[in-house]
């Protein structure tokens, strides 16, 4: 895996290197001997290369030092600066020259690009570990997503049903109170007519001449249900008083009422009490 970034940097700074020397040799030839031209360049080189060597030393060991690096980079920079220098005295092929002058400039960034990798580089073992987790996290979002798509279906589902179960309810009951209406209409149409008063007087005995009796059409609005508990509170029985009534029924014939006699005519003479506490006074008496 590094050789996809140590490679292009080591060949760039073969590249620029060997620029770099060809660029002093020929520049400086004509001020001075070649030998010492050619010095000159491979002083340049063999500074950049030997920052560059203690760098990836200290990169091995996990350290840094910001000196180093800039002598480094001041070494690409003075490379970078004869090659422009270069270019701008050349005759005739200024432009090439400074087409190629931003190579050890390059050179030096693709080392930096290559720390930067091996300073993130995982093992295959932690790879394989981030893409289980990743996977896993895919899996539980398109679960959850499933699931939140299925429960949205069920709930639309559900809304159709009550809502359509509600409009045939209130279709019923606009029919009915159409009905009712109606009915309503009816009766009051009787009780209006020309013929009821004399209906009345015919089947009434207490109908003076001449006068219709009047009478009401039944009430139709809402209703309050009365409790048990309210209805035999009006009128309740002490429990003596009970047991008197229940041992006086039982005994009303010969031989004595069984239970289900008894409690009948208890409840046809108009009297009111719990199941509950009848059946307690039924066995107090039995």
């Amino acid at each position: 895996m590094n050789a996809k970034t140590v490679l292009p940097a080591v060949a760039m700074t073969a590249v620029s290197m060997v620029l770099t020397l060809a660029v002093v040799v020929m520049w400086l030839r004509t001020a001075m001997p070649w030998p010492v031209a050619l010095v000159v360049g491979l002083g340049i080189d063999g500074g950049w290369l030997a920052t560059l060597a203690y760098e990836r030393r200290l990169a091995a060991q996990g350290d840094h030092s910001d000196a180093v690096t800039a002598v480094g980079w001041s070494f690409g920079l003075i490379a970078t600066g004869v090659l422009i220098a270069h270019a701008f005295t050349a005759e005739g092929s200024a432009g090439a020259w400074l087409a190629v002058a931003w190579l050890p400039v390059a050179a030096k960034a693709l080392w930096l690009v290559h720390g930067l990798w091996e300073r993130t580089a995982l093992t295959g073992e932690a790879l394989d570990a981030i893409q289980g987790i990743q996977q896993e996290a895919r899996d539980e979002a398109a679960v959850a997503r499933a699931r939140l798509r299925a429960e949205a279906a069920t709930e639309e589902t559900r809304l159709t049903a009550v809502t359509q179960a509600g409009a045939r309810v209130a279709h019923v009951q606009a029919k009915t109170a159409e009905t009712l209406s109606r009915a309503w209409s009816t009766l009051e149409t009787a009780r209006k007519g020309e013929g009821t008063g004399q209906a009345l007087t015919s089947v009434t005995a207490r109908v003076t001449p001449d006068v219709t009796s009047q009478w009401d059409l039944p009430v139709w609005g809402p209703t309050e249900p009365v409790s048990a508990l309210a209805l035999e509170s009006a009128g309740a029985l002490t429990d003596d008083a009970l047991d008197a009534l229940v041992d006086r029924i039982r005994h009303s014939e010969t031989p004595a009422l069984s239970y289900r006699e008894m409690a009948g005519r208890f409840r046809t003479a108009g009297h009111s009490a719990s199941e509950v506490r009848l059946r307690a006074a039924w066995k107090r008496v039995a």
